[in-house]
């Protein structure tokens, strides 16, 4: 009897889950969902890949609880002991590992990348940030390397195979020598995760990249050349020239943009807020400062709390949410918080963004429909407060009446 149906597309964490599965010997069938997208929304609204479906409707996203759940599934102790953990601290460094792999370093890439490739919109400033953070990332992962054979215990765990299949997927894509040669420590480490049997011949190393892809605007369209002209014709009677259409105004690069500067100076706030005490100083800025009609404030919160589990995977949910909205961000600021406890917890923020309306600001990102929006008037006491308590994050979040306490978020800037 099938155990389930993993869905994924042929990437560095979909690849880890199927040949995960085969190692495993589970009888789990693999579809790839790179061509049918929507479809796969209908099961999973998040579009969250890869995604797992087991017996009676049981459901899962996200690259690590469904490495953890296959290898519980299989049942097997002494695999369970060297993949995930002999001990509650190697399993814990291992959990430690995975999150920081796919928080600090997946995500930011991953923006880096599409931008590098063209697959989203072109920004130079938030694609060198991007490649920054997960060079900073990895140097620090180089580090752990030069002093230690694996990134948290003395076998290859999924951590190991993680970062690997990361490694494999960004060298075939994105990355050349050059950046590679910046990680000597990861480079002699991958030879020997590489060919672990869950990996070896997954990704075809020959394929890796020379050079780095760097990003190249679109050329412009050469000016066909002229023709010759004919020789001349008498001349007619000139018949009145019909008025020409003006010539339409160049559309802004984002919607946003066509509602000019603004006398609130967003980075100024921004700079504000990360340099200053929260309460006492960076917030009255705000309030002095802040003009109602150039921005507005909007109370975020995601649809689908019960879908969520571990309160770190929640976090991680937001800030892909964050990466997902790079385009935008020049436009906004804001936090979304976690709250609540290990399998009953919430997502919620605020954020405040230029412009009246909310969807020019967050339909660059893919999931945007997976959150819902709601206007804050900050002349209420009642709003106020609650914008103040979600950009200090030093009180409960009230739900249904009930006092939640903050256990992690983002900050959006």
């Amino acid at each position: 009897m099938s155990q389930g149906t993993l869905y994924i597309k042929p990437t560095g964490r979909g690849l880890l889950t199927k040949s995960l599965a085969k190692y495993l010997d589970l009888d789990i069938n693999v579809v790839d969902v790179s061509e049918n997208v929507e479809t796969y929304k209908k099961e999973f609204p998040l579009g969250l890949i890869p995604g797992f479906k087991g017996p009676e409707g049981f459901q899962l996203t996200e690259v690590m609880a469904i490495v953890y759940y296959f290898i519980e599934l299989k049942g097997d102790e002494k695999i369970a002991a060297v993949l995930a953990g002999a001990n509650l601290e190697e399993k814990a460094q291992v959990m430690r590992s995975l999150s920081f792999i796919n928080t600090e370093l997946i995500m930011p890439f991953a923006t880096y990348a599409y931008m590098q490739l063209g697959e989203t919109s072109y920004n130079k400033k938030i694609s060198d940030e991007k490649k920054q953070y997960a060079e900073n990332s990895l140097t620090l992962i180089n580090k752990r390397l030069q002093e230690y054979t694996y990134l948290a215990t003395e076998e290859v765990t999924v951590a190991d195979l993680l970062l690997a299949s990361f490694y494999s997927f960004i060298s075939i894509l994105v990355v050349g020598d050059d950046f590679r040669a910046k990680f000597p420590a990861v480079a002699r480490w991958y030879k020997t995760v590489s060919n672990h049997p869950i990996l070896k011949g997954v990704f075809d190393t020959s394929k890796f990249l020379k050079k780095s892809v760097v990003y190249q605007p679109p050329k412009k369209e050469s000016k066909k050349a002229d023709k010759p002209k004919a020789a001349e014709k008498p001349k007619a009677a000139e018949k009145p020239k019909a008025e020409e259409p003006p010539a339409e105004p160049k559309k802004p690069k984002h919607p946003l943009e066509a509602l000019g500067k603004s006398t609130f100076s967003l980075d100024d706030w921004k700079r504000k807020y990360s340099n200053e005490d929260t309460r006492p100083v960076a917030l009255p800025w705000f309030w002095e400062h802040y003009n109602p009609e150039e921005y507005s404030l909007w109370k975020v919160d995601f649809k689908y709390n019960d879908e969520l589990t571990l309160t770190f995977m929640s976090n991680n949910q937001v800030g892909g949410f964050f990466n997902r909205l790079s385009g935008s961000v020049k436009y906004m600021f804001g936090c979304l918080v976690v709250y609540g406890e290990n399998n009953n917890n919430g997502i919620t923020g605020a954020v405040m963004l230029r412009g009246q309306d909310f969807a020019p600001a967050f339909d660059v990102a893919p999931d945007w429909e997976s959150y819902s929006y709601t206007k804050l008037d900050a002349s209420k006491d009642q709003d106020k407060e609650f914008i103040n308590n979600m950009w200090a994050w030093d009180k409960p979040v009230v739900v249904d009446g009930q006092e939640k306490e903050i256990v992690d978020g983002k900050v959006l800037k």
